[in-house]
């Protein structure tokens, strides 16, 4: 069954290339998938540590919302960037998929990013909260003391001298490839 599937991976990423072709390279196209499909998870996992109150149901309707974002978004974007018939000057100027096909790759992002935690946040509302031992040390707020002592007992100062040295060294190779 795995040769398969990758058989089929292989097929469907052949018949893909055209579409990156037909972007403005490999690299904004990568960057164009990430930013649709990665807000919705951010959200969930960003705001599911931070806020004891969200449950499983607010959370799967924001992924399944910032996931459907996203596919349209590459819906809309996918028959200009190969120029197909009818398409290869984009959508009529104004229209509704020309404002979204237009829209800049981050604004659009960080649309999917907000409308997904403004869905989390309305559908858990509505739900019934979890129950406090399901989220006990799942979040900031329900953090026992025992959990932080075996916690700071977990690394020591040379953890920390190490992870000092390594974000030194992200903020060196930054600043030389940023000139």
């Amino acid at each position: 069954m795995g040769r398969v599937a990758t058989g089929v991976m292989v097929l469907i990423s052949l018949l893909w290339i055209p579409v990156i072709q037909g972007s403005k390279g490999l690299y904004d196209y990568l960057q164009g998938v990430q930013g649709y499909l990665a807000p919705p998870i951010f959200a969930v996992f960003f705001l599911g540590v931070s806020f004891k109150r969200l449950n499983a149901k607010g959370c799967l309707a924001a992924l399944l919302v910032g996931f459907l974002l996203g596919a349209f978004r590459l819906a809309v974007d996918t028959p200009v960037s190969l120029g197909m018939a009818g398409f290869a000057q984009g959508y009529p100027t104004g229209s509704f998929l020309w404002i979204v096909n237009n829209v800049y790759f981050q604004y659009y992002s960080l649309f999917i990013f907000v409308v997904s935690c403004l869905t989390m946040v309305v559908v858990s509302t509505l739900t019934a909260a979890p129950e406090a031992p399901k989220v006990t040390n799942l979040t900031f707020a329900t953090v026992t003391a025992e959990s932080r002592e075996q916690s700071r007992a977990s690394w020591n100062r040379w953890d920390v001298i190490n992870s000092g040295v390594v974000l030194g060294l992200i903020l060196l190779a930054y600043l030389y490839f940023t000139g």
